[in-house]
């Protein structure tokens, strides 16, 4: 994450981050500790319901200094009793800030990590969304907000078929451009084949991937 914390100094500084942003409406989070084997790192889980999301992410990004969306997972669950889709955000806050420059030389940041509280501790944040049965799956869009929000949005509508309402230049990023509309291969109805692992796609989901696709820009 670019410093190194103590251990306890990142667990109170999840363990307050986790109670701050449980006090807003539809919003419950908590610490979430998790060993590599050799260290424990400590996180914040938390959920939002579709509505509260938007003010959940200003908060995050304004207040607690979330700098980075570093993937958004999307879910198809049919079959599940209490949810239909699901949307998973994984940000960082990383703590990292542009040197400055002196007459044309960079200055390395230099940082007393022992010395870091609150929200200057660097953190990992995962917000789960989670949808009711529909035919149009849709949560809010924070492209506007995190950069890395914008391909990953895509890629969630791309496979999984979640929109993000106010997401500017939607678009396929990983499967053909004349893919049918309203197909998305994750989504658990479509029964996929493959070919000796070399083609993704079989004739009968109604397109061919080549060649048609050879040279657009993604």
């Amino acid at each position: 994450m670019g410093k190194k914390i103590s251990a306890a100094a990142q667990q109170k500084a999840a363990e307050e981050l986790a109670k701050v942003i449980s006090s807003i409406d539809g919003v419950s989070a908590e610490l979430d500790s998790r060993s590599s084997g050799t260290q424990v790192r400590h996180t914040v889980s938390g959920t939002s319901t579709p509505d509260s999301w938007r003010e959940l992410a200003e908060t995050l990004a304004v207040d607690h200094g979330v700098d980075y969306c570093s993937m958004i997972t999307g879910i198809h669950w049919p079959e599940a009793a209490d949810k239909t889709w699901e949307v998973v955000y994984h940000l960082m806050r990383t703590g990292v800030a542009d040197p400055a420059a002196i007459e044309g030389v960079v200055q390395p940041n230099i940082t007393d990590s022992d010395a870091l509280t609150g929200a200057d501790v660097p953190m990992e944040i995962q917000i789960s969304i989670s949808l009711p049965d529909t035919r149009e799956p849709m949560v809010a869009s924070v492209q506007d907000i995190w950069v890395g929000a914008d391909w990953n949005e895509k890629e969630t509508w791309d496979l999984v078929g979640i929109d993000f309402e106010g997401h500017e230049g939607m678009r396929r990023v990983l499967n053909p451009h004349e893919t049918p509309v309203g197909y998305h291969p994750l989504q658990k109805q479509h029964k996929l084949r493959y070919h000796g692992f070399e083609e993704m796609y079989d004739d009968a989901q109604g397109f061919m991937r080549k060649p048609a696709d050879a040279g657009k820009i993604k």
